[in-house]
């Protein structure tokens, strides 16, 4: 796949950018001697009397070992696995291991996928793989010379496990801490050999989250539970129509409420500051404001969609072309279609919030964020203070889904803090500013044109419409038009086609804040492949996975998965009235994923679930319960999505404002979700969003098949449904 992309003027398809990240391209030396800790800005000064051997890497005399971690959590499991590979590696005891989040330093902890500090696109365990499993084997090379060193044996005759040093011959043993301080003065190793698979003793078992005891018990501190002493409280309401300013503001009622110590106005946003929560929020109700609305204020949908379907009737740029499309397209039944995907919201269940304690020469924050780095950083730019002189903690994520890769968060709270005159607060969002002022996922519009010729699909043009999120986000990956995240799945769809262009044209929605939602370019792009692929399926009068399945070519990993989950789903077998099945495939973030939903129409248009397959080939399964759960997750979001899932405008501002109207999958419409996974040699792919691709197109298919109705849009018409199914 990656050898057939070809894109124009240098630009890469993500998973290009991805892979050669992983193969060393993008990677920062991770061989970092232990004095070079302290070194960079806000760097934990605690590895005096430690074992440092890098930047992930802490042992203390006891032989407790502090593994920190590169990459936040945000329930995806992530802290297992990266500890699960580094204390593969380094035969850590696991009964001594303890987390740390990793503090904002680029130079240490840059994710190898973006060249930046972030979680996010599935790439945590993928990017940092290699890296990780070099750091844990490059401290272990070093305890084993410091050992044989002290035995005065040959270091091939010593062996490693659970935090010790064995040497069988002599019966002798020695724990890692009593090592640390010889190992501290060995320069480390270049070339470590790594662990052969077969010897590993964690990697590939089901292991209970280091996360799951404390978010039990209630322990686990999320930003939103971080306290100060002194500290207020305050929420915020941004003008409700996009663009828009404070214009007046009477905040007599809201200062009677009993607990309110302050209004604050800015440019484009109100807050009230409380004793606690309750006196804030009661206090911004209170609040009289009126707003001066600006020219959005008439924006509606309509509009919008109004400004994308016609931008779509232009070309895009080429970013793959193989063989000559145009005459592909006329040699053959030609057949048109269009597909689309609203705005979506995050709606995580922690809503967002930052505590910012702002001095005259320093500032401090504590929140859950995916960019930590970028927070101090712009932190830095707005208050005007040294870098160094911004403190963030990090903390466990109430679900990101990529709306925390954003730090408007922590800006907007730094901005109220300016007017604390040095009191610490915590801005928290209520759930309605949390919707209505979210970072939206993009609409798309999605334009396809193919040619079938004897029962395969022969020619397929394929047009992308949206914004670019990355041209703001990360620039980089914005080059000569093209937005690498929003081909991604589009340029290496798996399909073997000869004659094959994608265009990307980029459409920025007028006032509405875009960025980055779970499943990214591919939860566009595997919606409208893999939905068009069952309507060509029907005008070629093939059964759709057999028709996917002809057209696979070199895809041995994905074939697999597809026959399997086929298998397991019961693929084939009669099913009652108005009940269908629906397929999807897709190699997205490096994972190879085959999906069947099951799903009912009753004729007044709504859809039950009944049952979801899915086979996945992810690789090298680190934790493969984790993995599971990441499947099982990622299918009820992306669902979620599928049935209720919209964001309106209407006069310049969203309409939704909560769950009653920005509706979330319930517990009583789950269906059966059966998950088989493949085991695999290959590095790990990204788990967390494939399940969110898959869901919506296999679900739309299932859709299909039992009413004949081929929908085109997200999230289902329930209506369109009931009419077809009446007239």
């Amino acid at each position: 796949m990656m050898q057939a992309t070809k894109l124009i003027s240098g630009a890469i398809a993500r998973r290009d950018f991805i892979k050669g990240a992983a193969a060393g391209g993008f990677l920062l030396a991770f061989h970092v001697p232990a004095r070079a800790i302290n070194e960079p800005e806000q760097e934990p000064d605690d590895v005096q009397g430690k074992f440092a051997p890098n930047a992930f890497i802490r042992i203390d005399k006891t032989g407790a070992t502090t593994l920190v971690m590169p990459q936040v959590e945000m329930g995806q499991g992530v802290y297992t696995g990266v500890a699960m590979i580094l204390a593969e590696e380094l035969d850590a005891d696991p009964t001594k291991i303890l987390l740390e989040h990793a503090p904002p330093n680029e130079k240490l902890y840059a994710n190898p996928a973006f060249g930046i500090q972030a979680t996010g696109g599935s790439t945590s365990l993928r990017a940092f793989w290699m890296p990780l499993r070099k750091a844990g084997a490059t401290a272990r090379a070093m305890l084993v010379q410091a050992a044989a060193q002290r035995w005065q044996v040959d270091r091939a005759s010593c062996t490693t496990a659970r935090g010790e040093v064995s040497h069988s011959a002599s019966n002798r043993k020695l724990t890692y801490g009593v090592l640390i301080d010889a190992a501290s003065k060995i320069a480390p190793p270049k070339n470590v050999p790594l662990k052969d698979p077969a010897q590993f003793a964690l990697i590939g078992t089901s292991q209970k989250r280091f996360d799951t005891p404390n978010k039990v018990n209630g322990k686990v501190i999320y930003g939103i539970d971080a306290m100060v002493p002194g500290m207020k409280f305050a929420t915020l309401a941004s003008c409700p129509v996009f663009g828009g300013k404070v214009a007046h503001m009477n905040e007599a009622a809201a200062k009677a409420v009993p607990g309110v110590q302050q209004v604050i106005a800015l440019d484009d946003m109100v807050a009230v500051v409380g004793d606690h929560m309750w006196a804030a929020k009661k206090g911004l109700e209170a609040l009289k404001v009126s707003w001066a609305e600006g020219e959005h204020a008439k924006l509606s949908s309509a509009d919008i969609w109004q400004d994308i379907r016609t931008a779509s009737q232009k070309d895009g740029v080429i970013a793959k072309s193989q063989g000559d499309v145009e005459k592909g397209l006329s040699n053959g039944q030609r057949f048109e279609a269009d597909y689309e995907l609203p705005f979506l919201a995050h709606a995580t269940m922690e809503p967002l919030n930052c505590t910012v304690w702002l001095k005259e020469d320093s500032c401090e924050l504590w929140l859950g964020t995916q960019i930590i780095a970028r927070v101090q950083q712009t932190t830095a730019a707005l208050t005007g203070l040294p870098i160094e002189k911004i403190t963030v903690h990090n903390h466990l994520i109430g679900g990101g889904f990529g709306r925390r890769l954003e730090p408007d968060m922590a800006l907007n709270a730094v901005r109220i803090a300016q007017q604390m005159k040095g009191v610490p607060v915590k801005v928290v969002w209520t759930r309605e500013e949390d919707i209505q002022q979210d970072i939206f996922r993009p609409i798309y519009r999605n334009v396809i044109s193919a040619s079938l010729a004897g029962g395969k699909v022969a020619a397929w043009k394929y047009k992308v419409c949206g914004a670019s999120i990355m041209a703001r986000w990360l620039p980089p990956a914005f080059q000569k038009g093209i937005d690498i995240d929003a081909i991604d799945s589009a340029v290496d769809m798996p399909y073997d086609i000869p004659d094959f262009q994608v265009q990307y044209l980029r459409v920025e929605p007028r006032a509405v804040p875009t960025g980055f939602w779970r499943g990214v370019g591919p939860n566009n792009n595997v919606f409208a492949i893999e939905s068009f692929m069952d309507e060509l399926a029907r005008k070629a009068g093939k059964d759709p996975i057999a028709f996917r399945r002809d057209m696979l070519g070199k895809q041995p990993r994905l074939m697999a998965a597809l026959d399997l989950v086929a298998a397991k789903s019961d693929w084939g077998k009669p099913l009652p009235a108005r009940v269908g099945r629906g397929a999807c495939v897709q190699p997205s973030f490096g994972s190879f994923i085959a999906t069947v939903v099951e799903a009912e129409v009753d004729p007044q248009g709504e859809v039950v679930l009944r049952r979801i397959t899915t086979a996945a080939d992810v690789g090298t399964l680190v934790n493969p319960d984790s993995v599971e759960a990441q499947l099982q997750g990622g299918l009820v979001f992306g669902l979620t999505a599928a049935l209720y899932g919209e964001i309106s405008i209407k006069k310049g501002r969203v309409e939704q404002s909560n769950f009653n109207d920005y509706r979330m999958l319930r517990i009583d419409q789950m269906p059966k979700i059966d998950v088989h996974l493949i085991k695999s040699g290959e590095p790990p792919g990204g788990v967390g969003e494939t399940g969110t691709t898959a869901g919506p197109p296999a679900l739309r298919n299932a859709i299909f098949a039992a009413t004949g109705v081929a929908l085109k849009r997200l999230p289902i018409d329930r209506d369109l449904l009931a009419r077809r199914s009446n007239s």
